[in-house]
């Protein structure tokens, strides 16, 4: 492979339409339990970390740390998964999405360690800027080895029922906790490492199945490794068949491509901010709008219970249960609409309704009218669609930027929206919270509300259709291009505009494909070299 690294050259390949082509199968649940299981990683560290906070902040703990250093820890994994987003970011898109998935679990699973041997406060800092590293650049590895991997006609349910996992591991966290933090069964000192301990084990069972899934074949023609690629594209093939008995029909097209080495970031900065430019408003505005959103809840969710309806603390985790299940189920449940209806009506359809239901229930709130159990069916009413348009951001980002950029735009849009919500959303709230009134959490609802709302519209008027569209068709690859393409690419892309135009421009997109000649046979070579 490192020769062919050293030889780029124009290729032909129909490597894209027979990965699409592909029947679902063993295969693809493979590929999603090995690589969408980050988010349920995620869920349940940053639940374990919620839930033994108070542990850590007791005498014979071991650790004896103050609330202000329990938050600066909190803080200091959000910093990690920042920067880790933004670093294996560019590092998925130049050396591959394998090689960093394989690496940024290792990564969290050695952070996870780390931290059940937390001696001080120091050390228990650092080991979650470690953690948080990995999980941050778990992101955008797996959302493009994800995306680059499962079939257009399904990739929206997939992609949303993978984010909306999270909660998979929220539930698990909590539950996990009641037993593990009980001082009848576990000492002080032992119970909160044990939950770290769960964590890495869960990681490295992840890591089991992981090993078998392949680099993105996609990545691979790109950067000048056609015969891996089409090696790979094979055995998938055959695996495909050997296990669903289906004969795969022929690809319907080729693409041809000029391959090319990694991007520097003042490329990747010119494609996202200069070709893209209403394309990346969409999708600041998508991750600040659900960022908001959440943290319009969480950032208040135990004052709300506790001191406006006087649950105990003891009690709170089992209000996140059901609320947790309600996340989770809006993603499983609305997916397919994703794909059949289309994206730009779902999306922005998730996050407008969502928002006009936080404001009916900050109303009602703010009115007196409900209690902690019907608060807590509003909350689950909210974010049954309010999880399934968060999760559609992820996805939007992944689909609607080229190939060569796919994880740094991954990384950046997260970071954004990580940033947002783990700095600014608790700044904003806590102010608004200070007095205990509670018409100052009113307030951070309709703010919530307001920036979805917004996000919405945004979406509703400039996004991109990209259900059941080719990956290459949403953002053509930069290396397709012809070099006398002078206008912005979301200028030509037809689905930009009104859908009877894009119906009379679809014909331009044989600018850089076309159909399969009659030539067609399995053992014919998918790439070839262009003169």
């Amino acid at each position: 492979m490192a020769a062919q690294a050293a030889t780029l050259r124009t290729i032909e390949t129909d490597i894209p339409a027979r990965m699409d082509r592909l029947p679902w199968s063993r295969w693809h649940w493979m590929v999603v339990f090995g690589l969408g299981t980050v988010w349920v990683l995620d869920g349940l560290a940053v639940t374990i970390v919620g839930a033994i906070g108070g542990r850590l902040t007791e005498k014979g703990s071991g650790l004896g740390l103050t609330a202000a250093q329990v938050g600066a820890a909190g803080s200091a994994y959000i910093v990690g998964a920042c920067v880790g987003a933004l670093y294996f970011g560019r590092l998925a898109d130049r050396i591959g999405r394998k090689k960093l998935f394989m690496l940024t679990l290792g990564i969290f699973l050695f952070g996870s360690v780390l931290t059940a041997f937390s001696m001080s406060f120091l050390w228990f800092v650092a080991c979650r800027v470690i953690t948080g590293a990995g999980v941050g650049g778990e992101y955008s590895a797996i959302h493009s080895a994800v995306d680059e991997l499962i079939p257009a006609r399904v990739r929206g349910s997939v992609d949303l029922v993978i984010g909306g996992s999270y909660w998979i591991g929220t539930i698990l966290g909590s539950l996990a906790s009641l037993v593990l933090l009980d001082p009848s069964l576990f000492a002080l000192n032992l119970g909160w490492r044990l939950c770290f301990g769960l964590a890495a084990l869960m990681g490295f069972g992840i890591l089991l199945v992981r090993r078998n899934v392949p680099e993105s074949p996609r990545w691979l023609f790109l950067h000048g490794h056609e015969r891996e690629a089409e090696r790979v594209t094979s055995d998938i093939e055959g695996q495909i068949v050997a296990a669903t008995g289906q004969k795969l029909m022929a690809p319907r097209r080729t693409i041809r491509v000029r391959q090319r080495g990694p991007m520097g970031i003042g490329e990747i900065a010119s494609v996202v901010f200069k070709m893209y430019p209403k394309r990346t408003f969409v999708g600041l505005s998508l991750f600040t709008g659900q960022a908001f959103l959440y943290n319009a809840i969480f950032f208040t969710y135990s004052l709300v219970l506790t001191d406006v309806y006087g649950v105990s603390t003891s009690s709170v985790g089992l209000y996140l249960l059901p609320f947790a299940i309600g996340n989770f189920c809006g993603p499983l449940f609305l997916g397919r609409l994703f794909d059949s209806v289309g994206r730009k009506p779902m999306i922005a359809g998730t996050y407008i309704l969502s928002g006009i239901l936080l404001i009916i229930t900050g109303i009602l709130f703010d009115n007196g009218t409900l209690n902690a159990t019907t608060q807590t069916i509003a909350w689950c009413v909210v974010f049954f669609f309010a999880s399934a348009g968060a999760s559609a951001a992820y996805l939007t980002v992944s689909e609607i930027f080229p190939m060569e950029t796919r994880a740094m735009a991954i990384a950046f849009f997260y970071a954004t929206g990580t940033i947002i919500g783990g700095f600014g959303g608790p700044l904003l709230f806590g102010a608004l919270i200070q007095s205990g009134d509670p018409g100052q959490i009113f307030i951070g609802y309709l703010i919530g509300a307001a920036v979805m709302i917004a996000g919405g519209i945004i979406q509703a008027t400039m996004g991109v259709e990209a259900a059941g569209r080719d990956l290459e068709d949403i953002a053509t690859p930069l290396s397709a291009r012809g070099e006398e393409l002078e206008e912005p690419a979301e200028e030509a892309d037809p689905h930009t505009i009104s859908e009877d135009e894009g119906r009379r421009a679809a014909p331009a997109a044989s600018r850089f494909e076309r159909p399969v000649g009659a030539d067609t046979s399995p053992d014919r070579p998918s790439s070839s070299e262009q003169r």
